[in-house]
């Protein structure tokens, strides 16, 4: 018979398997008219420890290696990625982290993640950790800091 427990573990699995496979990492192409597409591909491992890399691998294909917003999928999404080098300044001079935090969790209801356009990050690092959360931690808080040294000064 299996527990609650184990139902639940199995079902966070299996979504977590078919987001990773589906929405986990953008690529662009040109389609024939010449527009910008987006091509999901399986989301690739990356040290836990290093927020560059993760910003690199996760997230600059939307927000730009800068972190400005004008990654190369940007013009293929409905709604703009958010210039991340100005979260300080809209928030009083204060990087946010938690909020930051709980964005790339998937925890803040941020609609930008977790829709069709945006993967939650949490969920996928967890997937990549094989369940292990003090890794899932690790990677968020080094993906936050990362971003934080993006601010604008």
């Amino acid at each position: 018979m299996f527990t609650k427990k184990l139902v639940l573990a199995l079902i966070i699995t299996a979504l977590v398997l078919f987001t990773g496979a589906i929405l986990a990492q953008a690529q662009t192409g040109n389609d024939q008219a010449g527009t910008t597409t987006i091509k999901h591909v399986p989301i690739t491992s990356t040290s836990p420890v290093s927020g560059k890399d993760m910003f690199t691998a996760y997230c600059a294909v939307c927000h730009g290696a800068d972190g400005k917003g004008a990654g190369p999928a940007a013009s293929a999404l409905k709604t703009p990625p958010t210039d991340l080098t100005s979260l300080s300044k809209n928030n009083g001079g204060k990087f946010p982290s938690l909020k930051v935090s709980a964005t790339i969790r998937g925890e803040g209801g941020f609609p930008a993640h977790g829709s069709k356009e945006m993967p939650v990050w949490g969920a996928l690092f967890w997937n990549l950790s094989g369940g292990h959360e003090s890794e899932v931690q690790q990677r968020v808080v080094n993906l936050t800091k990362y971003i934080e040294s993006l601010q604008a000064k």
